[in-house]
């Protein structure tokens, strides 16, 4: 690998270094960051990685600027501040990146790249020469030729004496350049609202540093308000915002929180909050394009930045996925990842594909759910077996380039262009909004990449019920309606998938998800023309129908119950072993096909966390306590074998249903499709008046 290493003393004379990293910088790709003071060590690893031995630590004076006691050894081979140059590699226009680190110290920086299974490659380095006040700049530029298949660049730093690093940041070499289109497209200009055609192979303007942030909220008051908070707290990535788009979609309004004053006179006009009734988050991401391309109170940010309002932010996050989306050779979706609210140095979805037989989203491969960066740091080329939940700890797989279908809402950076391409988002309430809108963008020639670095914390999968608690409803009915909308050939492998889930929901005594997913299949069967009229409605009436099933019914403690009185031996003790399986399976069936005790349908059996309720152990019981995913309460689930068979019976009669119609409902949904992504519809649903 050739590098170009530039060792100097020179600087603009009319800013400090801390001036510096404090003004936008339009071929800057992403600052070095430091943890905020007080992290504890677990989440320094995200940016840091210390000399254990030392002495001292590095201290950080802002979130760009650090202290480093002398003898310290502080490598940045870290999730936020090594570069991932095969994403650069494969979707920019760049050919070579330069990492600048501005100092006063005597220090030595090296430089270092990783190949696609993790192996450490020494690049270039030195002593970083410096002038008479102990002030050097060092720049070096290093090609991404290599990086085709994987690697990061990082860089160590070994400091002789206190070393002080200003600022450091990886930059681009030449301006954002024109992008060019890869698929026939209308354009909308936002300040004449006039359309212009735009074929494959002409070219768009280079696009300007600025973009419109889009947050829906629902009564999260607090976490609504932090979020404003957090974007507002970095100059930098305020000076790029051209506005803050906030449906306020609840009753329990962000305006009514001690800090909002504080953010509403920090944004001034920037900042908008149209009211509506909760349309979920289809709705409010919906409302945030509609309102950021609205022909008169609209912006012309040339990006709109999907975020939710119950997350962490990293705010340089903003500026590294609006960096690459200026620099991609081609207008495409970068989505920031999701780290892990509750752990927060576990990388919990790194890039998700659509499984195309099941018609379920699932990990892309070479990714794994929940990567602990304390533990297992990006240096870490080691095995080590399986998580609990059954995947595989391996960090050699993080040098991947991972290629991801679409990107979770939770944070994605949209171009305009992309909007006006392709449309709204359907109005699917929540679930698969943001899949259907990622794949669809991808047939229109519009990819997605889950870009390393740029993330968001938010609260992990495993930490919710949406499984089978209501939003179990739109899971399948969303699901299913993306099928029609994309799955080509037979739908046996989403039938059988469907299948296996009832009869899992069964053993496992959750009858109120079975029956709201019959009642998601008839919605699905209903037709697309009604998804508007109950894109309000559909919530209320699950709800409602969950509330006839003790298993959607949450108790504040299994103490409040009677004491339970024991189950069957070894219930909880997981099957292996193909015969064991069968063996527990029989036991279960049997078990199912007798009339269950009354008696414990008044006393459970037993009391089990969710990590031990499992089809094996509940479907052996008559009565249970189930802890809820966020220990906050439980669920009695009491067997009912009478309207266990009810409910299968419906359940088989509607997936035939699917399996029978599916090719006509891939017929209605297809032709439907260009009016439920239409300005115009949704334009009835947000301002009925005026349309």
């Amino acid at each position: 690998m050739s590098a170009t290493t530039e060792i100097s003393e020179s600087r603009d004379p009319g800013t400090s270094p801390e001036q510096q990293d404090h003004q936008y910088d339009p071929r800057r790709l992403a600052r070095i960051i430091l943890p905020k003071r007080g992290e504890p060590r677990d989440v320094r690893s995200l940016y840091i990685v210390e000399d254990e031995g030392s002495q001292g630590r590095v201290t950080a004076l802002s979130r760009t600027a650090a202290r480093i006691p002398a003898g310290a050894e502080v490598s940045f081979e870290t999730y936020f501040n090594g570069f991932p140059a095969s994403y650069w590699r494969r979707w920019s226009q760049l050919d070579e990146v330069q990492l600048r680190v501005d100092l006063t110290g005597d220090a030595r920086i090296d430089i270092y790249r990783s190949k696609i299974d993790g192996s450490r490659i020494a690049v270039t380095g030195g002593l970083v020469e410096v002038d008479e006040t102990g002030h050097g700049v060092a720049e070096f530029t290093m090609s991404l030729a290599p990086f085709e298949d994987g690697g990061w660049i990082w860089f160590d730093i070994t400091c002789e004496s206190e070393t002080t690093i200003h600022s450091a940041g990886w930059f681009a070499t030449a301006d954002a350049a024109e992008q060019r289109v890869v698929s026939d497209t209308v354009v909308t200009d936002p300040s004449t609202g006039e359309k212009k055609t735009l074929k494959e192979g002409d070219l768009l303007p280079a696009p300007e540093p600025r973009v419109t942030i889009g947050i829906p909220t629902f009564n999260r008051p607090a976490d609504a308000v932090a979020a404003l908070e957090a974007l507002s707290s970095d100059p930098v990535v305020d000076s790029v915002v051209d506005a803050l788009i906030m449906p306020d979609q609840g009753t329990k309004h962000p305006k009514d929180e001690p800090g909002f004053p504080a953010v509403e006179q920090h944004y001034g006009d920037r900042l908008r909050m149209p009211v509506q009734g909760n349309l979920g988050g289809s709705g409010g991401y919906s409302r945030i394009m509609y309102e950021a391309r609205h022909p008169e109170r609209g912006t012309d940010s040339p990006f709109i930045l999907y975020m939710d309002d119950d997350i962490a932010i990293e705010p340089d996050s903003v500026l590294r996925a609006l960096a690459a989306s200026r620099y991609a050779s081609s207008p495409m979706l970068v989505g920031g990842q999701m780290l892990n609210l509750q752990e927060r140095s576990h990388l919990h979805t790194m890039g998700e594909i659509i499984d195309r037989g099941s018609f379920m989203w699932t990990a892309a491969p070479h990714t794994h759910y929940d990567h602990d960066f304390y533990n297992h740091p990006l240096r870490d080329r080691g095995e080590y077996g399986q998580t609990p939940s059954g995947e595989y700890r391996d960090s050699k797989d993080l040098h991947r380039r991972i290629d991801a279908d679409y990107n979770g809402w939770w944070m994605c950076m949209i171009p305009r262009v992309v909007a006006d391409t392709i449309g709204q988002p359907l109005p699917l309430f929540i679930k698969w909004d943001d899949g259907e809108f990622g794949l669809r963008a991808r047939d229109h020639g519009f990819p997605t990449a889950s870009w390393p670095g740029v993330a968001i914390w938010h609260m992990a999968w495993s930490d919710k019920d949406d499984a089978i608690d209501w939003q179990a409803y739109f899971h399948l009915r969303n699901r299913l309606i993306v099928a029609a909308l994309q799955h080509e050939g037979s739908p046996t492998g989403i039938i059988a998938s469907m299948t296996k889930a009832t009869a899992k929901h069964l053993m496992c005594l959750e009858y109120s998800t079975v029956a709201i997913q019959n009642e998601a299949m008839k919605d699905f069967l209903a037709g697309p023309d009604q998804l508007f009229e109950i894109l309000e409605t559909a919530l209320p009436r699950i709800n409602a129908l969950r509330k006839q099933y003790p298993d959607a019914v949450v108790i504040p403690s299994s103490s409040v119950l009677p004491h339970a009185d024991g189950g069957p031996a070894k219930l909880t003790d997981i099957p292996l072993s193909p015969v064991a399986k069968v063996t527990r399976l029989a036991k279960v069936v049997a078990n199912n096909l007798r009339q269950a005790d009354p008696h414990h349908h008044e006393v459970p059996q037993v009391n089990l966390p969710p990590i031990e309720a499992r089809w094996f152990s509940l479907g052996r019981l008559d009565g249970v306590t189930v802890t809820t995913a966020d220990g906050t309460g439980v669920v009695y689930r009491k067997r009912d074998r009478d309207k266990a068979r009810e409910l299968a019976r419906e359940s088989a009669r509607l997936q035939k249903e699917v399996a029978t119609r599916f090719d006509e409902m891939r017929q209605r949904y297809r032709v439907a499709h260009p009016e439920l992504t239409s300005v115009d519809a949704w334009a009835q649903i947000f301002e009925p008046e005026e349309s």
